[in-house]
């Protein structure tokens, strides 16, 4: 963990709710899968937000407003300045990613698939993207995907775009291992309908976002864990779903 000033270079919206952040600053040893917690002026607890994007000296991140201190975040202008903790919790293993890799992206969970993806790319694999969202009008980076040169299958629950139906309804003949990141009853159905192993990165409320508060704790088959901490990433089979 790193407490780092960054510079936003640009903050601008790719939906009505959606925002993508640009920001300047150290970004060495930041993983995929990772988040780094924003400080927001005004705002005591700092917000968690996943890695979109890592290259040397530019960090980006794609966020949602679903509350007051995201709104005060879509609002921050290029020259501000904010205090971010970096390298938070553990990322995605792709030395397990195999010959053929699935990304599975639901809503708000697309952003850390997309520097997942590029990072396996690097590695000389090129992974098969599944984006989930309700409606054709909350899509974002599904063309970013396919300029790295990834097969993008997108679902819609309404069917207004792409396949009509959920992520699991796309699913491939073929994958070695999987990466999903989410909402829960998404990553749920991924874990009870998915052939292989894979990694699942969770959505959760964090205070600290480093492991102190403990106000994270999930239980899993391997008694209980912090998110923020022995996440936000974890094993398909040490999840625990409750009916």
């Amino acid at each position: 963990m790193k407490n780092v000033k960054f510079m936003i270079q640009s903050n601008l919206s790719l939906t009505a709710s959606v925002y993508e952040m640009r920001l300047a600053g150290d970004t060495a040893g930041i993983l995929p899968g990772q988040f780094v917690n924003v400080q927001v002026p005004g705002f005591y607890l700092r917000r968690p937000i996943s890695v979109c994007g890592c290259e040397e000296g530019l960090l980006t991140l794609v966020y949602k407003t679903v509350g007051h201190g995201t709104e005060a975040m879509a609002r921050m202008q290029p020259g501000d300045t904010p205090d971010l903790l970096t390298g938070l919790g553990n990322g995605y293993d792709l030395s397990k990613a195999g010959d053929a890799p699935l990304l599975i992206g639901g809503g708000v969970g697309v952003p850390p698939l997309y520097y997942t993806a590029k990072k396996l790319l690097e590695r000389g694999v090129t992974p098969a993207v599944i984006l989930g969202f309700n409606t054709k009008d909350e899509i974002f980076y599904e063309n970013e995907f396919r300029a790295l040169g990834c097969g993008v299958t997108v679902t819609t629950a309404d069917g207004s775009y792409g396949v009509k139906g959920f992520v699991t309804d796309a699913l491939p003949e073929r994958y070695t291992y999987f990466y999903a990141c989410g909402p829960k009853p998404m990553l749920k159905a991924v874990c009870a309908k998915t052939a292989s192993g894979g990694e699942l990165s969770l959505e959760e409320r964090m205070g600290c976002g480093f492991g102190a508060c403990m106000g994270c704790s999930i239980q899993t088959a391997n008694g209980p864990k912090r998110v923020c901490k022995e996440g936000p990433v974890f094993k398909k089979e040490d999840l625990l779903w409750e009916d």
